[in-house]
């Protein structure tokens, strides 16, 4: 058995700044690897607003460009 592509990675540009991540990774993979509540952020990627209830199911690919928008509470 090999290991070979288990630990491939892509290149994407999140907030302006390249990141290399997991190939497989989904939208709500980077959000908990960068310690982020889902329901606290807006994504953008490739210049479209993703639906929360999709950021499951949306896998990031080389070259994607994503804007996190996070919410911060206060007075």
């Amino acid at each position: 058995m090999t290991t070979a592509g288990m630990d491939a990675r892509v290149t994407i540009r999140l907030n302006g700044k390249e990141r290399e991540v997991a190939a497989d990774i989904t939208v709500s993979g980077l959000l908990d690897e960068l310690e982020l509540v889902p329901g606290m952020v807006v994504v953008e990627r490739n210049g479209e607003i993703l639906a929360r209830e999709s950021y499951p199911d949306v896998r990031l690919g080389e070259g994607d460009r994503l804007e996190l928008v996070h919410f911060v509470g206060g007075g």
